[in-house]
């Protein structure tokens, strides 16, 4: 009798490419029957057991239908019985899982049954595999809960999330050999002591969310330097002067607020004019002057450094951000004018000075005060209600801080004259409508643990 593997790569080998569509399809129920029975014979020891380990290729492309269940231990793929030994060894540190995900980690059909576990094809191997975990909100517990396991043992990871759970230690510095690794979400969870180096080996990555966690000390200025969309890192104990490298991240969003950051702002702020749309540097220690620098972000429509100690004027390089829709100040030491022309900036529609030194708003900007637009409760401007008192003024102002770079406070890189002076009164006047609210930037949203 013509052994069952042979018969069925001859029929594999059938060239159908002059049969009508049926036979093609006879074809392949010919394959499906001798895959069949090459798993009876298997079992019933008639197979030699190289011949089960045989991969029967349907269609012209030779793309693996699956790989023999006996040679993955009733898995549909090599990658999957590895898959679900790590799931296994995770799901017995979990002690407290109110989702009841742990539950359904049962069987073999990983890709049906396992809540958390996203599942896709490996592209250069043609193999269906674990390609994504997503724990978040879950609020996982258990004595010494890490991540190591998973981020070791599931080879093909593309994207871990683990938001608002109870993880602890350390990550795994073999995270550099995870090939597809594109997003970290470890945020709200237990994770402390110094920044974790390990990240920056993952060379792909392109979201990196540790907030709300107890790291300390530095940044390294290599964070900075990763190929990131989005970089997470407030509400933690990060306490250093900004690295000088800062803008050099090619980061869309950035978060380092309510951290204990000092220090001005660099100045390299400005090389992400083409890249930043967001930054908030809220609730930190930083000092000094802003930078004219920052007039350069013409794609940023979210800038807010409010709860800080920053002080000195507004730059006049600000009526060049030209996108900004909210800007925060609040909470700081700035003084003289709001400039009419930030005020004239055309999507602005919340724009929060409160809390400072200022004493002079023009035309255009006593107008986003009665939109509702300009919050300048606090300040030092005479004629309008909710302002400091003389004397707490009077103080400030008998010794008034300056900024060391005094003359670039008026530099306005976005005018043919980089002057201030060459604005033309029908910019500073403008009547254009307030634009109706927008919703609050997405980098708003990190501020909330989950």
């Amino acid at each position: 009798m013509m052994p069952v593997t042979l018969l069925c790569k001859q029929i594999h080998h059938l060239d159908s490419t002059n049969f009508q569509v049926e036979m093609g399809n006879l074809r392949s129920f010919l394959l499906f029957i001798c895959i069949t029975m090459i798993h009876l014979f298997a079992i019933n020891g008639e197979v030699a057991p190289e011949e089960t380990l045989q991969t029967i290729a349907v269609g012209g492309g030779g793309a693996p239908l699956t790989e023999p269940l006996l040679a993955t231990g009733g898995f549909q793929t090599d990658r999957l019985a590895q898959a679900y030994k790590v799931i296994q060894a995770f799901k017995k540190k979990v002690t407290y899982d109110p989702k009841n995900y742990t539950k359904t980690w049962v069987g073999k059909n990983i890709c049906r049954d396992y809540k958390g576990f996203i599942c896709d094809v490996v592209p250069d191997l043609n193999k269906t595999t674990v390609a994504g975990v997503n724990f978040n909100n879950n609020n996982f517990n258990g004595p010494n809960l890490t991540v190591s396991e998973l981020l070791i043992g599931l080879k093909d990871l593309a994207f871990f999330h683990a938001n608002s759970n109870n993880f602890t230690g350390i990550i795994p510095s073999d995270i550099s050999k995870l090939r597809y690794f594109l997003e970290l979400d470890l945020s709200n969870n237990n994770f402390s002591g110094k920044f974790p180096y390990e990240v920056l080996h993952a060379k792909k990555l392109v979201f990196l969310d540790l907030r709300f966690n107890t790291f300390l000390g530095g940044v390294p200025p290599q964070a900075f330097l990763l190929q990131l969309d989005l970089l997470f890192i407030n509400n933690n104990n990060f306490r250093q002067t900004l690295p000088r490298y800062l803008g050099f991240t090619p980061a869309l969003y950035l978060t380092l607020a309510n951290n204990k950051f000092v220090g001005e702002i660099p100045r390299s702020i400005g090389r992400a004019a083409n890249t930043l749309r967001e930054v908030l540097f809220l609730s930190n220690k930083l000092n000094g002057c802003l930078p004219f620098e920052i007039g350069l972000l013409k794609k940023s429509t979210v800038f807010d450094v409010g709860f800080n100690n920053l002080t000195g004027p507004i730059p006049h390089s600000f009526q060049c951000l030209k996108k900004m829709e909210l800007l925060n100040l609040a909470h700081n030491k700035f003084y003289n004018e709001v400039p009419e022309a930030v005020c004239s900036l055309p999507g602005l529609y919340n724009f929060t000075a409160s809390y400072n030194y200022f004493t002079q708003v023009g035309p255009q900007c006593r107008k986003l005060i009665k939109n509702g637009v300009l919050n300048v409760k606090m300040n030092c401007i005479s004629g309008l209600p909710n302002q400091r008192t003389q004397a707490d003024c009077a103080k400030f102002f008998s010794n008034l801080p300056t900024c060391r770079r005094e003359k670039s406070m008026h530099y306005v890189p976005c005018t043919r004259g980089n002057s201030a002076n060459e604005l033309e009164s029908s910019d500073v006047e403008s009547t254009t409508p307030a634009p109706a609210p927008a919703p609050l930037g997405r980098s708003y949203g990190a501020l909330t643990p989950h």
